[in-house]
Parts: structure tokens; sequence; C-alpha cells
């Protein structure tokens, strides 16, 4: 028998999809939640729901796990800065994994998508930014690329098939409940509990707990105008060093110093020289020097009044976000070495 309101969250072993099918399972909402790896049990442990198995990049497999849903979570992607054939593991899956989620909810008769977009499909050119400035023109990284091209091609895409999509734009996603490997932002609070920031970088993040997201996710879904982007952020950015004092009020007894401040020139040669270490680890390099040209400087600041007014997104303050991640990151310290 086919379940009323069954909705399917992709990437659900994932910070943000893993917390939106909790809130979801709080709300009543029966949930499907979908993972490349079916082994992987670990961030369902008591949860009631249904785990399947799907991949974006396999459209067969979306088309199977889509069968009765109403509303589809698109939560899965490549949610990575750096790789090392960046165009291929993060670009094309991106984008190949859009084309086939919305084809699939097409297939399967599914009424309505949330999409899951970033902050990076945004144009910073005017401050606050705004959904309605339109794209980000900076096209210098593979992931940002792929998000603004990613949602371009999920509006049309279902405008031709005729479904309703939201598309929502989280900054970065904080907080519990987290499982290893931590995600891109998440890992710089990690890091500066773990003393592993020593030069100031001048680049900010808008910190956002993950559990504001997952139930703006759900208040897009029940109230988010068809065709429309929704930023699910806090207002004002935080430079590493606040975020840095942050840690230091909370943990004295740590001992974090401040990030030392040094010139460009010398901040582009230590990222090149990470970089070189990355090309041989095949791990992610702390800070490269793409990151330092685009971020350095750049002031991630929103105005989430569309957001407020239209869904009623009202997320805690960035430093509540910080102090409760890194509590929790504190007292789980074990599971994230």
């Amino acid at each position: 028998m086919a379940q009323k309101n069954l909705a399917l969250v992709t990437g659900a072993n994932g910070h943000l999809g893993n917390n939106l099918v909790r809130f979801l399972i709080s709300k009543g909402v029966p949930v499907r939640a979908s993972v490349r790896n079916i082994k992987n049990k670990e961030p369902f442990a008591g949860l009631d729901c249904e785990v399947v198995q799907a991949d974006i990049t396999d459209k067969q497999s979306l088309i199977n796990v889509l069968q009765g849903v109403e509303t589809f979570y698109a939560v899965g992607a490549a949610f990575k800065l750096w790789a090392k054939d960046p165009k291929k593991e993060i670009y094309d899956v991106n984008l190949e994994g859009t084309k086939n989620t919305i084809e699939a909810a097409a297939e399967a008769g599914v009424k309505r998508i949330v999409y899951v977009s970033s902050i990076a499909a945004l144009n910073y050119s005017k401050l606050p930014t705004k959904e309605s400035n339109g794209y980000n023109p900076d096209r210098r990284d593979m992931y940002y690329n792929s998000k603004n091209d990613g949602e371009k091609l999920a509006f049309e895409l279902a405008k031709k098939h005729n479904i309703e999509l939201v598309a929502v734009l989280p900054s970065a996603m904080i907080g519990s409940e987290a499982f290893a490997p931590l995600n891109v932002s998440y890992n710089i609070i990690n890091a500066i509990l773990k003393k592993e920031i020593p030069v100031e970088t001048n680049i900010t993040l808008n910190w956002i707990d993950v559990k504001d997201v997952a139930e703006g996710c759900y208040l897009a879904a029940t109230k988010g105008r068809n065709g429309e982007r929704y930023i699910l952020a806090n207002e004002k950015c935080t430079s590493i060093k606040d975020t840095t004092k942050i840690a230091q009020g909370l943990f004295p007894e740590l001992k974090i110093k401040l990030p030392t401040a040094v010139p460009k020139p010398i901040l582009f040669l230590l990222a090149w020289f990470m970089e070189i270490g990355s090309k041989i680890s095949g791990k992610a390099p702390l800070l490269t020097t793409k990151e330092i040209a685009m971020f350095s400087g750049l002031q991630q600041n929103f105005d989430i009044s569309k957001a407020q007014t239209e869904l009623g997104f009202n997320p805690k303050s960035s430093t509540e976000a910080v102090k409760e991640a890194m509590m929790y990151l504190r007292e789980n310290e074990n599971r994230f070495k």
C-alpha cells in the first residue's frame, strides 16, 4: 500500500541529509532514506525510516527509489572543494546527478522537489547578497560552477517536465548530528580546536546550524513557491579569527592561539606547498591558492528576508551555532580524530 506524504531524501548519510531525515521523522513524515553504500548503517541507528540504495549518477536507481514518493529532497551531491580531477569528480558528477534527479522524478510521477543548491550559486558583487542578484559570475572553481550550472539546469528541467521545484541555498553547515568524515566547513571548526590553523587567511564563513537548514528544507517543501530560491544562512559572516576567539572563551584549557597575520605572498606560498603535498598524498590540502584568491576578504553577508517572510525561517545566531558545534566536537572527539 502506498504511504501518504512519503518523502525521499538522497545523500541521507551526509551531514544535511541525515539531519533532514531526523527532522522529517520528528514531524511524523514517512521517510525513505537513500545512500550509495547500503552497508553504512551507523547514521540510521534507532531511526524509524526505510533505508534504500541509490546513486545520483545511476538514473535507474533513482527511478526505483522514487516510486510512490510525493516530496523529493534532492540533497545528494559531490560536496568537496578539492579533487585530483575536479571537472570529472565534482562538476560532471553534480551536473549528471542533477539531470538524473529531475528526469527520474518525472518518470516516477513525483510532484515536488526541494533541490539543495548552495550559497556558491549567488552573486556577491552587491552586499548583502540576495537571491534576486542572480548567479555567481566567478568561474574559477569547479564546485562553485557545478552549483551554479546545476541549479539553473534543475529549474529548466523541472519546468520542462512540469514538476514543482524549490531551491534552497545553505551556507557553511555545522553542528550535530554529524558522522565521520566531517564536511568541508565543519572540518574548519575541528581544525581550530585541534590548533591546526596557524595563519590568518582573512577568509570568512557564514556559519549556520545544520538543524536549522534541515528545518528550512522542510519549510521550503511546505511553504516555498514553485520556481523560487531561498537562502538558508545567517545575515553576517564570521572571520576565522573571531571563530577562534569563541573557542578560546569556551575552552581556555586548550590554550588555542589566534592565527598569525602574514603577508598575502607568504599565504600563497604556503598554499602552493600544501597543494604539491596533496598531489602526492591524494588528500585535500588545508588551504589552496585558489581559495585565497577567491575567498580572502570576501564578505559572505546575506539578505535572508525572503526565507524569513515566505518560509518562516528563523535560524539561531552564528555565534550560538559555533558554540554548540564546538561543544559537540569536544564531547565526541574520539569519533572525529
